[in-house]
């Protein structure tokens, strides 16, 4: 064991095979964050719509 794994044990688990799930969670993740940019942009067109003109 040399003095990195010491200080920091955790980058062990950090840079380790990735769970089962990753993929499909990541997936989850960047369709929400799809999901959010139109829903803002939608909300924007809305406002510009109905409570700017």
């Amino acid at each position: 064991m040399n003095k990195t794994e010491k200080t920091y044990p955790q980058l062990d688990e950090l840079f380790s095979n990735p769970e089962p799930w990753e993929t499909w969670e990541s997936k989850l993740v960047w369709g929400s964050v799809i999901v959010a940019v139109i829903a803002l942009s939608v909300l924007g067109i809305f406002i510009n719509t109905f409570l700017l003109k």
